[in-house]
């Protein structure tokens, strides 16, 4: 079971914005639990806040920039990416313009800053976005295709192929976040020749000053053209390397670009918004691309999270009635869970048959028989109480009491003959016995009553 995590102490860095030449400061800031990633523009008035989410993507041309009713961000995939590699869910990020810094054009100076404020651990489970079916997208015309595929861990396979002698084809593999800080991070953003002159000529990349990129040179340069871009640079002199780049720096990899290009992917895919189980497998990935593939897995996270647990009348529950009272100290009328279907250290998923022999039945609408919302919070409780009894040993030697109910709703009538399905997961790590828990109750496919609640264990005397 993971944690979230912030960091412990705010820190600032300072740069040049790659396209707007502007000198900015960026404040990382500590973030409360299920805070998210979220950026403030403290240079507007009102000082508004952007969250790090793919619906306010609006642009993606050399970068991916965010737009929430007009406040605007541009270029955030390296430090989302930064996020990424370090596993930090929460942090309120402040800026005085509309770019970050662009540094050295890589992930690592942001990597180098986060890990100055101490990154720490919160009291809150972290959750993620597993894939459980293939996702994908494709674009025939340019050959573009992103793929997410079930796994236990987060990986990424990048290939790329600008058809170009210099620039050809090149792949590069991330098996794990882990290796992110060392053999990713510090991988340099890129572009050719042609497309630095006309970015000059548009009067754009202000920032740029050919230390934080590396320029792939496609034909021959005349030397006029590379004393003007000296010039333009304030370099003494400009050349072209062996394997075809300006030699303004060296590589740090020999499939740097590649490199690049997975980081971005990564970058990218923190707008959707939970941190992701699953392998993506991108050919010819792009800021355009990488977003949009972001915004198809919010449209399955959403349904996701309305669908019902998958319940199988004929397997083998995790533990049956018999087990089930061997753990909770209720007895009938009032035992209101026949099944657990599924049970680990921070989920359980319960069962319960609604039968119109309820004695509740004869009391309640008996005309129009409906199961009290009351009664579906205590076996939502029940439910809960054993996961929260799992956590001890010798579970018959304790009582659950509940602390809290909030954020009760009910959505739809329970009626004799409905099978209830309950899906629990923690919001917090169980610590001396207390267990803060989010769930849902279905009937079918629809959600009926959701809410949180906290409950404790104590020894019976």
């Amino acid at each position: 079971m993971e944690q979230q995590h912030s960091i412990k102490n705010k820190v600032s860095i300072s740069g040049i914005g790659l396209h707007t030449g502007n000198e900015v400061t960026l404040t990382f800031n500590p973030a409360c639990v299920n805070h998210g990633i979220r950026f403030q523009r403290i240079d507007l008035p009102g000082k508004p806040i952007i969250e790090a989410d793919a619906r306010y993507v609006t642009e993606t041309d050399r970068g991916t920039t965010l737009n929430k009713k007009g406040a605007k961000l541009q270029t955030i995939e390296h430090i989302l990416a930064a996020c990424a590699g370090l596993k930090i869910d929460n942090l309120l990020i402040e800026l005085n313009g509309e770019e970050p810094p662009i540094l050295d054009g890589s992930s690592i100076e942001f990597i180098n800053c986060l890990k100055k404020a101490k990154i720490q651990a919160q009291n809150a489970v972290r959750k993620y976005f597993v894939i459980e079916k293939e996702i994908n997208y494709e674009d025939p015309e340019t050959g573009i295709r992103i793929q997410a595929l079930p796994a236990d861990e987060f990986s990424v396979s990048v290939s790329i192929d600008y058809n170009s002698k210099v620039l050809g084809k090149q792949t590069a593999e991330l098996k794990s976040i882990d290796e992110f800080e060392n053999e990713f991070a510090d991988a340099r953003t890129f572009c050719f020749l042609h497309e630095l002159e006309l970015l000059l000529d548009h009067g754009l990349i202000k920032g740029g000053d050919l230390s934080n990129a590396i320029v792939y040179v496609e034909k021959v340069v005349a030397e006029k053209e590379l004393e003007r871009l000296a010039t333009l640079f304030k370099k003494e002199r400009i050349g072209v390397c062996k394997d075809g780049h300006l030699n303004n720096l060296d590589l740090r990899y020999s499939n740097e670009a590649a490199r690049h290009k997975l980081l971005d992917v990564i970058g990218d895919l923190m707008l959707v918004g939970l941190p992701i189980k699953g392998k993506i497998i991108a050919h010819k990935p792009g800021h355009g691309p990488n977003t949009t593939f972001a915004k198809i897995m919010k449209e399955v996270i959403k349904k996701q999270k309305n669908q019902p647990p998958a319940y199988d009348p004929n397997a083998t529950p995790v533990m049956d009635i018999h087990q089930i009272m061997d753990t909770l100290p209720h007895r009938p009328p009032f035992l209101l869970v026949d099944k657990v279907l599924e049970l680990s250290d921070c989920k359980v998923v319960g069962l319960k048959n609604v039968t119109m022999n309820e004695p509740f039945f004869k009391g309640h609408f008996p005309g129009k028989p409906v199961m009290p919302g009351v009664l579906q919070i205590e076996a939502m409780a029940q439910v809960g109480g054993i996961l929260v009894l799992n956590t001890v040993p010798d579970p018959e030697n304790y009582l659950t009491y509940f602390m809290k109910i909030d954020k009760v709703k009910f959505k739809n009538k329970v009626l004799p003959g409905d099978t209830l399905i309950f899906d629990l997961e923690l919001i917090s790590p169980i610590r001396r016995g207390i267990c803060h828990m989010s769930g849902r109750a279905f009937v079918g496919d629809k959600i009926v009553m959701e809410g949180e609640m906290m409950a404790q264990i104590a020894k019976k005397h």
